[in-house]
């Protein structure tokens, strides 16, 4: 008899137990049909009790307790260490402040089976009823506003944005298609996709770590695809709102790491010129992020 493939989805918990054991509840529900499914939460060090919660609602759940908050790049690297040392051929990230449909995984498992090269998939992500960034829906649109349909990377300016963001679904993002990035909130790799690419770059600690991810995979000749077959709601920004001096510090120091890294040389002139101005008239945090950058001040950097 065959041995059937292997799917492991890592949640990444850092306190906000509520919304941690909401996520494993919905995920506990997922149709699994033609693979196995493993649920591992990676806990980086949560104050509060979230891990004895766990154990005592979800005791078939895996579980691995960092001892520091090791951030949401290596934070997730230790869960997809963890996939590829015990043999899953698939290893998905999912947010710990998600609702996902009963058929997530199974129809993003089979999306990979479809397509041989591609390394990552994400799927169709709404944002949760009442995390809308606008409140000016409809009620009856609420719960399918989207966040996420595919993710574009603008190399004049180094942004990244989520297609679709903002957009009531009319079945206008019903097609599968190759993207910039896929994005952490869920994605599935293939454990040949990361054994060959790495895992995530532990310097960026939070932000931007999965578009790194993205463009090493595709210098490698992996897709990254998005793929609406999959459903996820997300609660936007629970660990850190939009705007914030968190926002700040790790978008304005990773942005430049990032910038400086894969846009194009004229881009790179245009990033050097506005970190100097960021110097003398930026934000606090924002400051402190160009100056932790030239000073090689990764991972948690100065974050307070």
């Amino acid at each position: 008899m065959a041995t059937l493939p292997k799917v492991l989805v890592i949640i990444l918990s850092w306190n906000r137990k509520k919304d941690t054991l909401g996520t494993l509840e919905s995920l506990s529900k997922s149709t699994v049909k033609g693979f196995e499914l493993e649920i591992l939460v990676v806990d980086n060090a949560s104050t509060d009790d979230s891990v004895k919660r766990i154990k005592k609602l979800f005791p078939k759940v895996r579980l691995i307790v960092n001892y520091t908050n090791l951030g949401f790049a290596e934070g997730n690297n230790v869960g997809m260490k963890y996939g590829l040392k015990n043999g899953f051929d698939y290893i998905a990230l999912l947010n710990n402040d998600t609702r996902v449909d009963k058929n997530l995984i199974l129809n993003i498992f089979n999306e990979h089976l479809k397509y041989k090269k591609a390394g990552a998939i994400s799927p169709k992500i709404y944002f949760e009823k009442g995390f809308e960034y606008h409140k000016d829906y409809r009620k009856t649109d609420l719960g399918r506003v989207i966040w996420y349909a595919g993710g574009t990377i603008d190399w004049k300016n180094v942004y990244g944005s989520n297609r679709g963001v903002d957009e009531v679904d009319h079945g206008q993002f019903d097609q599968n298609i190759e993207t910039d990035f896929a994005t952490g909130c869920f994605v599935m790799y293939k454990k040949e996709a990361l054994k060959e690419a790495g895992l995530y770059d532990k310097r960026y600690f939070a932000y931007l770590e999965d578009a790194d991810h993205a463009q090493r995979l595709k210098s490698l000749g992996w897709q990254i695809a998005y793929s609406p077959k999959g459903v996820v709601w997300h609660k936007v920004s629970q660990s850190s709102s939009i705007g914030s001096e968190l926002n700040d510090y790790y978008l304005t120091r990773n942005r430049m790491l990032f910038g400086l890294k894969y846009a194009p040389w004229w881009t790179k002139q245009a990033l050097v010129r506005e970190s100097f101005r960021l110097l003398i008239n930026g934000r606090k945090w924002q400051k402190i992020g160009i100056k932790d950058f030239y000073l090689g001040n990764f991972g948690k950097g100065s974050w307070k």
